[in-house]
């Protein structure tokens, strides 16, 4: 029951710094949307949470995020942020309980969450295209998922693992 309740306590504030990281990262010309401010939380909570939170947490935050201030705009940009962020946390979450709990295969799990995630929403802006009739061509496809991701890529690999191991070691020691 405890642990139920902090995972969802945890859930809350990831899903609470999706609402608000992208202000802040909004405020830096030019990198603010590279730098995928809504994609930490889900992947941090992917790690540390179940993967029920942390897939929810991916799945609301887009849609909410809308509803409260507009942005990203809906179609296609939040739905397929929407299946991208699902597939971070359900991934992240998932490899992180499956590999071995040493900090190279934290870089492991995050990794391949971010590989699927970006595959998963290529596929959905795919699906999305074909279903208003439009085009998503696979140059459009490396260029969002990866070509102008790249500083959003970095700052995740060097941010997310350092925050994963100091709150698995505060939580260590919390319960001991």
């Amino acid at each position: 029951m405890r642990k139920s309740i902090r995972e969802l306590v945890l859930a809350a504030v990831c899903l609470a710094l999706c609402l608000y990281l992208p202000f802040l990262t909004g405020q830096i010309p030019q990198w603010g949307n590279m730098l995928s401010p809504m994609h930490i939380p889900v992947l941090l909570c992917g790690l540390m949470c179940g993967w029920p939170y942390a897939m929810t947490v991916g799945l609301i935050a887009p849609p909410l995020r809308y509803a409260l201030f507009g942005m990203p705009p809906i179609m296609p940009t939040g739905a397929a942020m929407m299946v991208e962020l699902a597939v971070y946390g359900l991934s992240a979450s998932l490899l992180r309980r499956a590999l071995p709990k040493r900090p190279a295969y934290l870089y492991v799990s995050l990794i391949l969450a971010m590989l699927l995630g970006r595959v998963a929403w290529g596929a959905a802006r795919l699906a999305l295209a074909g279903l208003s009739n439009g085009v998503f061509t696979f140059a459009e496809f490396l260029a969002g998922a990866f070509t102008t991701a790249v500083p959003g890529i970095i700052c995740h690999i060097l941010i997310i693992p350092p925050v994963v191991m100091a709150l698995e070691k505060v939580r260590g020691r919390a319960m001991a």
